[in-house]
């Protein structure tokens, strides 16, 4: 069997391209499916989460439909939507032999997460099969036919027809947008904030002068790791032009959020990160630059979600 890197599996697999949690409890509200037993009956999985499993089938194994089910259930934030990032394990065997044919590292690296929308490029029932699944879950996956893409499973060698089975531990699930409590703020004079049910924002820039100084507004605090010197931070955030506030600056909600480290930052927006927990919300406003330089920057403010650390 192939040990090969998450992003590597992926990207062999069916060409996807790479494109970042706060600690909750599970929601009872996105339940996860049950065992069946005409499915967990035929698969038996040992070993430690975070370590690659042992995998026996009753083969020749199939199914019509995909199937999922927890063996562990980790208590760490939920995968709730399709273009939220994660960091996966995954082994898979042939449902018609019972033998490995790939997996991942198990490494533990989390620097390359993946949304489950890349993650349906080669396998196209994730998103069904993992959708409310929390961080630190194992999670059997039974594959029927179509429940992979055509171009990997011509790579993996698998016949017309057949089956296969997935077991995916959940690593990490980063949050896709702040949800920390609400804070007060005296707005005077300073913009406020909306927001769409996605979290994307909409900045209102009021009819004044911009601050000199900068201001740093914590709109939502979240309860989640906090930003270190020596980490590296996900983020989504939306940038407008203090005078010419329709006119969005920059934009992660049409693409895919940033990690940075701190370092790689504007330092105003690296020390209004710094400290803040995962799951926050920021509103921070830079003070228009050198009027006297050959091309002056304008007051821009920002809002940044922390989507997680890490």
């Amino acid at each position: 069997m192939r040990r090969i890197p998450v992003i590597v599996a992926v990207t062999a697999l069916a060409a996807a391209g790479l494109v970042g949690c706060a600690s909750t409890s599970v929601d009872a509200s996105c339940p996860r499916p049950s065992s069946s037993s005409t499915t967990s009956d035929l698969i038996d999985v040992s070993g430690a989460v975070d370590t690659a499993p042992d995998i026996e089938l009753r083969a020749p194994f199939h199914v019509a439909e995909t199937t999922s089910y927890d063996l562990e259930t980790g208590d760490g934030p939920q995968i709730t939507t399709d273009s939220q990032l994660v960091v996966l394990d995954l082994s898979l065997v042939s449902g018609e032999t019972g033998q490995p044919l790939v997996a991942t590292s198990y490494t533990g690296d989390t620097s390359r997460p993946l949304s489950l929308t890349q993650w349906e490029q080669t396998f196209p029932q994730f998103g069904e099969a993992l959708m409310c699944a929390s961080e630190g879950s194992r999670v059997v996956v039974a594959l029927p036919p179509d429940g992979i893409s055509p171009d990997a499973v011509a790579g993996l060698g698998l016949e017309d027809g057949e089956s296969a089975v997935a077991v995916v531990d959940v690593r990490k699930v980063y949050l896709p947008k702040a949800e920390g409590s609400d804070q007060y703020n005296d707005a005077r004079g300073l913009p406020t904030v909306v927001r769409a049910p996605d979290g994307r924002p909409g900045i209102i820039v009021p009819d004044a002068d911009a601050p000199t100084e900068p201001v740093v507004q914590v709109l939502k605090k979240g309860d989640g790791a906090e930003v270190n010197d020596d980490d590296s931070v996900l983020f989504a955030f939306t940038s407008v032009d203090w005078d010419d506030p329709k006119t969005t600056v920059n934009t992660t909600w049409d693409s895919a959020p940033l990690r940075q480290t701190l370092d790689a930052l504007p330092p105003v927006i690296a020390d209004a990160l710094r400290g803040q927990p995962a799951g926050s919300q920021l509103m921070v406003v830079q003070p228009a630059g050198d009027a006297d330089a050959a091309q002056a920057q304008p007051a821009i403010v920002y809002v940044i979600d922390v989507l997680g650390v890490g």
